[in-house]
């Protein structure tokens, strides 16, 4: 797959609802649903997300599809805050991970909470990288290597919030030359929207005035059970790739391709994700878990390259992407420390992270896909999380 392509349009339908105000957030204060005798789904009230940063105004925006499906999405950080789906009962959950204000993100330890996530997705080792032969230096904010951007990435950043309609937000960003010690003038765009039959849509673009490396994804963390309903290990996975990429003990890749077969990284047929996460695999040890890029077999946006079931719920994500791989995070470094939306720790593995994107350290891997991005070309990618459910 190449980074820099065009994409045809995939036309799903949309039931649009009147608003007085697109340019604006929502003004609906709290949308709340019982999903069980004891729990409910609710959005954040959209006053706690209205502060300013930086200089600049947050917001909470607001999407809902015919259906009843809703996602609630701060510019800050361009963050996905919720996304509430029916379950097996047909009762309405919040699968994502995220907190009831805009200073629950601002003061996490962990940062990248429903996160955009730019300039480069994954790891650099050393964070250092070469384009036309000059060496460029980002930050080392995952020591002894740069992680999605480096310490102050697209997830520090405060987004141009522009809301189309009931079920699509516009975000843009100015990446400025050599912000994170990248090179060109970058100028991002990502549009996320709800269709009607219950998909959450990424669309990313980026274009730049000097040669730079680009790698856009979103880093929401799911439990598709509901948000802190206790441990994602018995979810069912299932992923569309032959192969993987092992890492060394910094979860740099050795730039090597390997296969899943007789490995606990098979997850070709579904499998429970905790089933085989405590073997004794040197490449568990090394990411403390699953934190593993697959090689994604060949696909386009027609067939879903992966599905997480939730074992409670029944409720079902389907991935789409033109990205040629997935990185899959099971949670290992949580450690409780964040209370979230409904007032529960993140706890050890209670939510895992679905990334569509390159490769890690690709600019460092002359055999992986290119993320060079060039003046005159645009990137352009998408991704879609579409929901189910499995009774």
């Amino acid at each position: 797959m190449n980074l820099i392509k065009n994409i045809s349009a995939i036309m799903l339908p949309a039931c649009i609802f009147a608003m007085s105000a697109c340019n604006q957030p929502s003004t609906d204060k709290k949308t709340t649903t019982m999903t069980d005798s004891t729990t409910h789904a609710a959005l954040p009230d959209t006053s706690a997300y209205a502060k300013t940063i930086n200089g600049k105004q947050t917001h909470l925006y607001i999407l809902k599809n015919k259906h009843g499906m809703e996602a609630a999405i701060t510019n800050y950080g361009g963050r996905v805050v919720s996304i509430l789906v029916p379950d097996k009962a047909g009762k309405m959950t919040d699968v994502v991970l995220g907190f009831d204000s805009v200073g629950g993100f601002v003061h996490s330890t962990e940062r990248y909470y429903g996160a955009t996530i730019g300039r480069y997705g994954n790891r650099i080792a050393k964070g250092k990288f070469k384009i036309d032969g000059k060496e460029y230096q980002s930050s080392t904010n995952n020591a002894p290597n740069m992680l999605h951007g480096g310490k102050n990435g697209f997830q520090e950043m405060v987004w141009d919030g522009k809301q189309i309609d009931s079920t699509t937000l516009e975000l843009t960003y100015l990446s400025k030359d050599m912000e994170e010690g990248f090179p060109g003038n970058l100028k991002v765009k990502v549009t996320y929207s709800l269709t009607d039959d219950n998909s959450f849509k990424c669309e990313y673009e980026a274009t730049t005035d000097k040669t730079t490396v680009v790698n856009l994804t979103n880093h929401a963390f799911f439990n598709l059970n509901g948000e802190s309903s206790g441990t994602i290990l018995n979810h069912t996975l299932q992923v569309d790739a032959d192969n993987y990429i092992p890492v060394d003990s910094t979860l740099i890749p050795f730039g090597k391709i390997e296969t899943v077969a007789n490995t606990p990284f098979d997850f070709r047929k579904s499998t429970a994700i905790g089933a085989r996460i405590n073997d004794d695999n040197v490449q568990l040890k090394n990411g403390k878990g699953y934190d593993h890029n697959f090689v994604l077999n060949k696909h386009d946006m027609k067939t879903p390259i992966a599905a997480i079931t939730g074992d409670k719920s029944g409720v079902k994500m389907e991935i789409f992407t033109e990205e040629p791989g997935l990185q899959f995070y099971s949670g290992n470094f949580m450690k409780g420390a964040n209370a979230m939306k409904n007032g529960k720790k993140d706890e050890f593995r209670t939510s895992f992270a679905a990334e569509t994107q390159h490769y890690p350290d690709s600019p460092n891997q002359p055999s992986f896909p290119s993320t060079l991005l060039k003046p005159g070309q645009v990137y352009k990618t998408q991704s879609i999380y579409k929901f189910s459910v499995v009774k």
